[in-house]
């Protein structure tokens, strides 16, 4: 059975973000079931998920109520769509859970299915905003390099990550983009966080008035920027940088498909860092990952103007088949029940203490470890040839996909960014299972760091 379903998925399956050609020699890690933090193999081996799938499964691998309330619904209404003033109870339910606990209130909820589909739902918000107020000429989006904000067209081209744009030949959607608030990469010999935030604002302003206020309509922003290492701003980055949108009459789009539902140790992570953005994205941990399911929350605003532009038209334009799909929405909902019983932001704040403190202990001096970055409940270890100069090692080496492979070997998935490491666990990994995650961690830094001593010296 192990070597069918190998063969099967080499034959058959083009895999998201994967090298193709390594996948038809190497293969793929097959999960068959999962319980808690633990996923197991076709072989019964068992791994402490590290990444909580990708970013997702916020109350692990097996929650019964979710599976419960999933069935329950398929039963009663198992599909239905929003379209044309038609609703669903559960839908009506999840904007109103969801409405409970937003920053924006006093607007409205819009349903998608996946982040990248929330994503291009804000952007193109952002551009009927502007046309019901008169300003169709508001439409570059300004995005920051290293971002990642989806796989669709619109989501590809909002990413600052250049496999997302290679051999793609994307249209071009009149996306601009401003620095990476990576502190510890960027700054300059002796310039302070505060320093650092109020030079990147100053970029900014510079990068508008350069492009034309007039020309743009919105700046899109992950609060943690995940898929580009887990890099934190400054604490004053995004004030400063909301201050200078504001000034230019510009919308601020937070992208919280990985920060919210507690993640950052706040409901969302524009809390965490201190704005208010006019949308918001979210999904991941909307359902805990075990639907498919996404939302945008859009300030009062935002949608009086398209109310009116829908008014004047006569339709406003814009949904899917599945937004607000109410088997969806019945599992997010409860997903959301959950985490108001299991206190998740003062969770993952405890949690992410522990955290923060085994990795300070297991990694010190560790001599592939630059940089530990952490939140809540999400790290990120920058690996770096020599942690004294932060040098960085040779692109060829992949030494953050060493890292990951040898995790694997010990019982335990991460993700790899290049040469930064990812930890994301599930909510409900416990203090001791935390500890034997950096355990296994540590083993595999020690391996690789091995391996390229022994190779050096061979040279």
């Amino acid at each position: 059975m192990t070597n069918a379903l190998r063969a099967l998925d080499i034959d058959l399956h083009l895999h998201s973000q994967t090298n193709a050609r390594a996948h038809e020699d190497r293969g793929p890690l097959t999960l068959v079931r999962g319980d808690g933090v633990h996923v197991v193999d076709e072989s019964g081996r068992r791994y402490i998920e590290g990444m909580a799938g990708l970013w997702c499964a916020s109350l692990g691998f097996e929650e019964a109520r979710l599976a419960e309330v999933a069935a329950r619904q398929m039963r009663t209404l198992a599909t239905y769509h929003t379209f044309n003033h038609r609703t669903n109870d559960a839908c009506v339910a999840l904007a109103e859970a969801i409405s409970a606990i937003s920053p924006i209130s006093g607007g409205r909820i819009f349903f998608a299915n996946s982040g990248s589909e929330a994503n291009d739902t804000m952007v193109k918000l952002a551009w009927y905003y502007n046309a019901a107020r008169g300003r169709p000429e508001k439409r570059k989006i300004i995005s920051r390099t290293g971002a990642f904000h989806g796989s669709t067209v619109m989501g590809a081209a909002l990413s600052g990550l250049p496999h997302m744009h290679r051999a793609f030949n994307l249209p071009d959607q009149g996306v601009v983009f401003t620095a990476c608030p990576n502190h510890a990469r960027h700054a300059e010999p002796g310039e302070s966080q505060e320093d650092y935030a109020t030079r990147l604002a100053a970029e900014l302003e510079a990068l508008i008035q350069a492009e034309g206020a007039d020309s743009i309509a919105a700046m899109i922003a992950e609060p943690v920027m995940g898929a580009g290492g887990v890099i934190l701003p400054p604490e004053t980055y995004f004030p400063k940088i909301q201050a200078v949108l504001a000034r230019y009459d510009i919308l601020l789009l937070a992208d919280e498909v990985i920060c919210g539902f507690g993640r950052t140790g706040n409901w969302f992570g524009s809390q965490t860092f201190g704005f208010l953005p006019d949308m918001m994205s979210m999904a991941k941990g909307l359902s805990s990952g075990a639907i498919p399911i996404a939302a945008v929350a859009l300030s009062d605003r935002i949608y009086q103007a398209i109310a009116d532009q829908s008014a004047e038209i006569g339709v406003f334009g814009h949904g899917f088949t599945y937004s607000g799909h109410p088997v969806s929405a019945a599992v997010a909902t409860e997903a959301i029940r959950i985490y108001h019983e299991i206190d998740v932001v003062g969770r993952a704040r405890r949690l992410g203490a522990h955290l923060r403190a085994a990795l300070d202990e297991a990694l010190a001096g560790h001599p592939l470890v630059g940089e530990i970055r952490s939140v809540g409940l999400l790290a990120g270890i920058g690996l770096t040839a020599d942690p004294a100069t932060g040098r960085d090692f040779d692109p060829a080496l992949r030494v953050g996909a060493q890292v990951e492979r040898r995790c694997l070997a010990h019982g335990a998935i991460i993700r790899n960014m290049g040469d930064n490491i990812a930890l994301c666990p599930p909510y409900v990994i416990e203090p001791g299972q935390i500890d034997a995650l950096v355990e296994r961690l540590r083993a595999a830094l020690d391996d690789v760091a091995d391996t390229l001593s022994r190779d050096s010296l061979a040279a």
